[in-house]
């Protein structure tokens, strides 16, 4: 019988940074993943502190990122990779309006910190931005791909790791512990994404999903060490390679890529990339979105050492640390939740 104390279920961004919370605090855990949710994986990673569409703050910016750049420079410290990119992103303008209504909210005090307020000028022949861009402070692209694949080698090496399913109805409920298997833990976190679906603890949680679809192109003549954001995301990888995306479908729960997400990428694409570029890459992921736009944390109602950790939505890179730090202290020091993130806002 191995003892821990905690299982986790998810190997994505909201139980790496729970893990890492637990790792701090020194609690023992053991992580369950059968790699099935794929929306950590596909995401473009651009952690941004502004909503470009609209011009807007971020739900609690600046506590979000106090809390991901330490965490995510003390894993790349302790696994001695590098999957976090400080990298400008520009918003592309279309008119004179557009400019102004950036340096109209560049005056608000949550948004001062992040909106440059010196036009940058367009120098790029092969990109259409006549109106130039305003850009993003304190943003940046985190490699996911490589931070969920090295996370869970470190894992492995650790003995926490099982790369297996989790059933759901292995669970056995005893006064003071639960038993799964040959594993006694005291406390079970949910982080599985979409997936949690099929969780018949939390599966009523009102998770909607969106499925978004990424192009990875290169384009040698386009040369740009910035991220675009236009009608369409544009980021750059290294090697004249950039991430395009994303799609937005509320209807398709697949992680199968499609033609129609493909023209659609494209033909956005071409609305302001002028040069030839060609796709070496399509994926798909469904993301876990809520229909209020805040993460669903919290613990069961009748069961009371489990917990659900999860709609990171869009913003995962951010959110994370910040949701899985309120719910540890929600559960070893007895604090508040936020009430935004408490899943019994829908009870």
């Amino acid at each position: 019988m191995k003892e821990v104390d905690y299982i986790v279920v998810g190997c994505g961004l909201a139980s790496i940074s729970f893990c890492e919370v637990l790792r701090a605090n020194n609690k023992t855990f053991v992580v369950f993943d059968n790699q099935s949710q794929k929306s950590s994986i596909v995401a473009a990673g651009l952690y941004n502190p502004v909503i470009l569409k609209r011009f807007s703050a971020v739900w609690k910016a600046k506590e979000q990122l106090a809390l991901a750049a330490p965490l995510y420079a003390k894993i790349e410290n302790d696994l001695k990779i590098k999957f976090d990119y400080k990298l400008p992103i520009l918003r592309r303008f279309t008119s004179i309006q557009e400019q102004n209504k950036w340096f109209s909210a560049s005056d608000k005090p949550l948004l001062e910190p992040y909106l440059s307020t010196n036009l940058v000028k367009n120098n790029n022949p092969f990109v259409d931005a006549n109106f130039g861009f305003g850009e993003v402070l304190h943003a940046g692209r985190l490699d996911t791909e490589t931070l969920i694949t090295n996370y869970r080698h470190f894992l492995i090496a650790n003995n926490s790791f099982i790369g297996a399913s989790f059933i759901h109805d292995k669970i056995q409920f005893e006064e003071e512990a639960i038993h799964y298997e040959n594993i006694k833990t005291k406390q079970i976190v949910f982080a599985e994404g979409f997936g949690v679906k099929k969780n018949p603890y939390f599966h009523n949680i009102p998770l909607a999903g969106s499925k978004g679809e990424i192009l990875t192109v290169k384009a040698p003549n386009l040369k740009i060490d910035y991220a675009i954001k236009s009608s369409v995301f544009v980021i750059p990888l290294g090697d004249d390679l950039y991430n395009v995306g994303a799609t937005y479908n509320n209807e398709d729960k697949t992680n199968t890529p499609t033609d129609l997400a493909k023209e659609e990428l494209i033909s956005k694409l071409k609305t302001f990339i002028t040069c030839d570029f060609q796709i070496v890459d399509h994926i798909a992921g469904v993301r876990p979105t809520v229909k209020d736009r805040r993460p669903l944390v919290g613990r069961h109602s009748e069961y009371k050492n489990l917990y659900v950790l999860n709609g990171l939505g869009t913003r995962g890179v951010m959110i994370a640390p910040y949701v899985a730090n309120q719910l540890f202290r929600f559960i070893e020091k007895e604090e508040d939740l936020d009430e935004e993130i408490n899943i019994s806002r829908f009870a």
